[in-house]
């Protein structure tokens, strides 16, 4: 299992890991919908709730239309590049 920062969810590694593996850029209610169609039983509130806080630590990026994309740091992150810890203060 990956190592994850104390602040980070196990909804937000699903989420990081499914944006990185189907190179998606989504908003919030396709993203919902498109995780739980992949047998992810995540809410929606959950899913809203979380995306602007993995943007705000440098993890995803957020377009002017409110969709959410994997960061350059996020990809980083998935591939073992970043530490978990180099994350805490994020």
């Amino acid at each position: 299992m990956r190592p994850t920062p104390g602040w980070m969810t196990m909804t937000d590694l699903v989420i990081l890991e499914f944006l990185n593996d189907y190179n998606l850029e989504l908003a919030p209610k396709p993203l919902y919908r498109n995780l739980n169609r992949h047998g992810h039983n995540i809410g929606y509130s959950t899913v809203r709730g979380r995306l602007p806080e993995l943007a705000e630590k440098g993890l995803l990026v957020k377009d002017s239309d409110g969709y959410y994309q994997l960061s350059d740091l996020g990809r980083e992150y998935l591939g073992g590049e970043i530490d978990a810890a180099e994350l805490e203060d994020a």
